[in-house]
């Protein structure tokens, strides 16, 4: 049985996916989160298909080896009982009016779905009367490139179903907000609380857009800014959407069909913003135009709501993951942009082994926060 106390600061997918991490592994472990307004968490887009990406370099081999981990991680909250994770695998779409803009990628993803093997599934060219048998509301002028490992996760219920087995496993949540985090000597750390200290041997900072706040104070940099997204959740009522595939355009919008005739649309991607959770009029225009343009069957559509999550952009768009530099016992996760919950289960494990000692080489590849 580990012995070590460790506190983690965040309760989005980076923190309980490395409390979860930590947990299973006999650590002591308290999750502290104040469940404040715009996580990006809980208002993402679900899409777990990295093969389709258009990013390269570190980030994208961090991006598919997340992707080819899915399969393992919820095999283990399953053993575990939790009944309900919120995912489908139901297949990716990349759809254009171009042929050309789909001629340009598909050796790429061609190469990317065999590297990763059977999670990925298979590749097919769809034509327009295919692309709309996937997914009828979509526009007759689309053809496409079909993935069929894609998958989709519910945020929220892959988030909580994370929750639950990391607290089965003993960790304790606390809901809570973080004071300061300081250092008690060589010892360890103190993170103050509105309801009082919590004593630890090393915390996790996984806050998000709010992890350079509480760095701030210690000296350490954060390169970490706040990037609005807005993302409208519609209904098709009557119709059975839990099978139609992920919509990937070539431009910044995309689709998220889930079941019972639900289907998130967006999102906006407003560098700038500042934690600033709002539904703008801007906002909701452009997604649900750029839905429409995409696909005009869902004119119909009642709208549900409009989450805004306030996703944390580190710089050159890489992941900041690991141990501050010269001060012992404080990590931090953040910096996951809009692919928190592929690169999340991935990156909050390597994170738990590291803290026990044990090795992470995924983290090798990504910067840390770092001492002022």
């Amino acid at each position: 049985m580990n012995t070590m106390k460790i506190a983690v600061v965040g309760a989005g997918i980076a923190g309980v996916t490395t409390a979860y991490g930590l947990a299973r592994r006999g650590a002591t472990v308290t999750l502290i989160d104040d469940a404040a307004s715009g996580q990006a968490t809980a208002a993402s887009a679900g899409i777990i298909a990295p093969w389709v990406s258009s990013s390269t370099g570190a980030f994208y081999e961090a991006y598919s080896a997340g992707g080819n981990y899915y399969p393992e991680f919820l095999a283990r909250l399953h053993d575990l009982g939790i009944p309900e994770l919120g995912y489908r695998r139901s297949g990716a779409l990349m759809v254009s009016r171009d042929d050309t803009e789909l001629d340009a990628v598909e050796d790429r993803v061609a190469q990317r779905i065999a590297e990763s093997g059977s999670v990925a599934g298979t590749l097919e060219r769809v034509d327009s009367t295919q692309v709309n048998e996937l997914f009828p509301a979509l526009s007759t002028e689309l053809t496409g490139l079909y993935v069929s490992g894609g998958g989709r996760v519910d945020g929220r219920v892959l988030r909580n179903a994370t929750l639950s087995a990391a607290v089965l496993l003993g960790a304790e949540h606390c809901e809570d907000a973080v004071i300061a985090i300081n250092p008690l000597g060589d010892t360890g750390w103190r993170v103050q609380t509105m309801r009082g200290p919590i004593d630890v041997d090393s915390v996790v900072v996984a806050a998000g857009a709010r992890t350079p706040e509480l760095l701030l104070p210690l000296g350490v940099s954060c390169s970490v800014s706040p990037q609005r997204g807005q993302i409208t959740h519609l209904n098709l009522r009557g119709v059975n959407t839990s099978q139609w595939p992920t919509v990937h355009p070539f431009t910044p919008n995309y689709m998220t069909p889930f079941d019972g005739g639900r289907i998130a649309v967006g999102a906006t991607r407003e560098t700038g913003s500042g934690y600033d959770p709002r539904v703008t009029a801007a906002g909701q225009l452009q997604v649900l135009r750029d839905a429409l343009d995409l696909a005009p069957g869902l004119a119909d559509a009642t709208v549900i709501e409009t989450r805004v999550g306030i996703r944390p952009m580190g710089d050159d768009n890489l992941p900041i993951a690991g141990e501050v530099p010269d001060r012992s016992g404080l990590w931090t996760m953040t910096g996951y942009g809009a692919g928190g919950l592929t690169l999340g289960p991935l990156l909050g494990d390597a994170v738990a082994r590291s803290i026990l000692g044990n090795p992470a080489p995924e983290l090798t590849a990504f910067p840390t926060a770092t001492p002022m």
